[in-house]
């Protein structure tokens, strides 16, 4: 298969890398005047140095990709989707491979449902330096499909195939925005309080004091996704608690969360996060203290540095 990577950080690197081991045809799409020959890989899955192609402009592709795995910053994605947007009227597919919500909806308002292909990413992978990544923790597989059923399901299974081969843990579910909530609640009970406090995930769950508020953060959430009739694998907030403490948190209680590295840059992705709670919210008529509170130090500690 042919694929272009659009974010070439931590998890961009994963994938450029993998895919270019497994002789896909794969280039990256990189800021303009930055340049990349080979990527370092290290850590649970593995060492290897791969050579790899980017190019920091798209008229500069010798093919049309047929996936487009977008892997940037929340931040980033609008106009990320504009640089690529002649690519996809083309005939390219987009995996948006992105943490938060809002990256998948805001590529179907441009593309439509059956140009767009949602994933939830739940390995962990730090950018050492500029090409050099390190895989730090994987929760379970990368899962994929399409929302609303409107790509061909043999077409993703293959496409979650290659990936699954070519060293990515990868399967297809139908259920993958159920997945993908179910990350999103997990990020946003943990990622902000580890950046502010510099903690593990696995000191979060067992302090006493931060472990109140992340069941706060949950329990604010469920409102909204009850107001907008958003289905999850957990039906309450307790049961979803229950798989959050004794499922998720134990594989990944060494992880410090990434936005404690965007943070000391300055910018994270917490509009994604507990920003679109409070954002969804505010819609609604919800109030949400807890998320907006944390939303708001975040936001502070991006400027106080």
């Amino acid at each position: 298969m042919k694929f272009l990577v659009v974010g070439v950080g931590a998890v961009g690197s994963v994938f450029l890398s993998f895919l270019s081991r497994a002789k896909h045809q794969a280039i990256g799409l990189v800021k303009p005047g930055r340049d990349l020959k080979r990527i370092k890989v290290e850590g649970i899955w593995g060492e290897f140095e791969q050579e790899v192609m980017v190019v920091d402009d798209i008229s500069r592709l010798d093919y049309l990709p047929d996936v487009i795995i977008v892997s940037v910053k929340s931040y980033d994605t609008e106009s990320a989707l504009k640089e690529i947007s002649s690519l996809v009227e083309k005939g390219s597919y987009l995996l948006i491979a992105q943490n938060g919500y809002g990256n998948y909806e805001k590529a179907i308002n441009l593309f439509g449902k059956d140009r767009v292909i949602l994933s939830r990413i739940i390995f962990g992978a730090k950018l050492l330096e500029w090409g050099r990544v390190r895989v730090t923790v994987c929760a379970d597989h990368v899962v994929l499909g399409s929302p609303y059923s409107s790509i061909d399901e043999a077409f993703l299974r293959r496409l979650a195939d290659t990936l699954n081969a070519s060293g990515i843990p990868t399967r297809y579910d139908r259920d993958v925005y159920k997945y993908l909530w179910d990350k999103i609640l997990y990020n946003c009970a943990l990622n902000p309080l580890g950046a502010l406090l510099e903690a593990k995930y696995g000191q979060l769950a067992e302090n006493p004091h931060t472990r109140e508020v992340m069941d706060s953060i949950i329990d604010e959430a469920y409102e909204v996704l009850k107001a907008y009739k958003i289905q999850t694998f957990h039906a309450s907030p307790q049961e979803y608690r229950k798989h959050f403490y004794q499922e998720l948190i134990p594989p990944t209680a060494e992880h410090y969360p990434s936005m404690l590295e965007d943070i000391k840059k300055g910018k994270t992705e917490i509009d994604a996060l507990n920003g679109s709670i409070v954002s969804l919210a505010r819609e609604a008529g919800i109030k949400t203290p807890v998320n907006q509170a944390i939303t708001a130090m975040i936001k502070a500690k991006e400027s106080i540095r």
